[in-house]
């Protein structure tokens, strides 16, 4: 058996880290960021030893970058909400 790394997106929504997977299109939830994590990479090792679901070429695995665009917020939203939000 050989091993990858796949790309996962981990946010904070309220009470719960969301940790989703773009290139297989899977996501899951829990109370910490280490388990998360740990939900995380159960969900992608069962999802890549099921015989009957698609999987995505190396290369589509590898192929994804993720980054941070600037824009311009409108009048009235404030950052406090969202900083407050992700410390909580």
């Amino acid at each position: 058996m050989s091993l990858t790394k796949i790309p996962i997106v981990i946010s904070r929504e309220g009470k719960w880290y969301v940790a989703s997977s773009p290139v297989l299109d899977s996501a899951t939830q829990g109370k910490t960021e280490q388990e998360v994590k740990a939900n995380m990479a159960e969900l992608v090792n069962d999802y890549l030893k099921d015989p009957d679901t698609r999987k995505p070429k190396l290369s589509e695995m590898n192929g994804i970058s993720i980054t941070n665009i600037q824009a311009a917020l409108p009048e009235g939203v404030s950052h406090r909400k969202v900083a407050a939000a992700q410390t909580t």
